[in-house]
């Protein structure tokens, strides 16, 4: 049996001693564990960054994966502590939202973390990501079943999911986030742009300014200039070829992104 894979996304960074502390808790509880850091520069308390970010990479894992999640604003307050089984995979976090992208089926179950004796002996107020998140985790993935982690949860906190809808034949959504190259994900997926009208040309625009249509690969385009692009996460991106898309625009989560098709030259309207 392959070893069990547990997936670690936070907030803290690496400047501090916290990721090493959450992965010497795990490997004290199940040494086998294969450790795969996803990110640890979600920007501070930005749950709907992480959702995002997990979203975009926990299809690329093999069943049984757990994905240990700790962005987590309300440490220490009444919010509870999730473990999830959705999709014949384990999620383990805060109840603040992190985990709606998988909520949205009726495949999944989840408990509160309560059970004493898979937490800590003593639980900081201020660190459950070591304390509670991470011997959940650990336990799981030493073969313990979700419910026996405490009792179960059937409203787990959901956020407002960021999408796009059709207004007037074209796509309306919104910039949702940007990467370290300065390109913004938006709400529009590829999905949604294949449902536009075929044999149309594609016409993007973010915050009033029109982009034209989506490139094929960050080479098609133009030296400094934003232009759209369907990335690997399967979301419309704005880039700039060798320069920042959020600079260019001045754009960031909530600006406005709108796509509409255009007839080709030489067409009839």
């Amino acid at each position: 049996m392959a070893p069990p894979i547990i997936t670690l996304t936070t907030d803290f960074g690496l400047r501090d001693p916290f990721v090493g502390v959450m992965k010497g808790v795990i490997l004290g509880i199940c040494p086998s564990a294969r450790l795969v850091d996803l990110t640890h520069d979600v920007p501070p308390q930005d749950v709907l960054g992480a959702a995002l970010a997990l979203e975009s990479a926990v299809r690329f894992f093999p069943a049984g994966a757990i994905h240990l999640a700790v962005v987590d604003p309300g440490v220490g307050s009444p919010r509870r502590a999730l473990g999830i089984r959705a999709a014949g995979q384990y999620f383990v976090g805060p109840d603040n939202g992190i985990f709606t992208f998988v909520l949205g089926g009726g495949d999944w179950a989840a408990v509160s973390l309560e059970a004493a004796e898979f937490r800590r002996p003593s639980v900081s107020r201020t660190f459950h990501g070591r304390d509670v998140f991470a011997p959940a985790a650990a336990h799981l993935a030493a073969g313990i079943s979700l419910d026996c982690l405490g009792p179960g949860v059937s409203d787990p906190a959901l956020l407002a999911w960021p999408e796009c809808r059709m207004v007037g034949g074209e796509l309306v959504g919104e910039v949702i986030g940007s990467d370290r190259f300065g390109n913004l994900l938006t709400s529009v997926t590829a999905e949604r742009l294949g449902q536009l009208d075929a044999g149309l040309a594609v016409i993007v625009s973010v915050g009033g300014r029109e982009l034209g249509p989506p490139t094929s690969c960050y080479a098609e385009g133009r030296e400094g200039q934003p232009a759209p692009i369907v990335g690997s996460t399967g979301r419309l991106e704005i880039f700039a070829r060798n320069g920042s898309a959020v600079a260019l625009l001045g754009a960031g989560r909530g600006t406005a992104v709108r796509v509409r098709r255009r007839p080709v030259s030489g067409s009839l309207r």
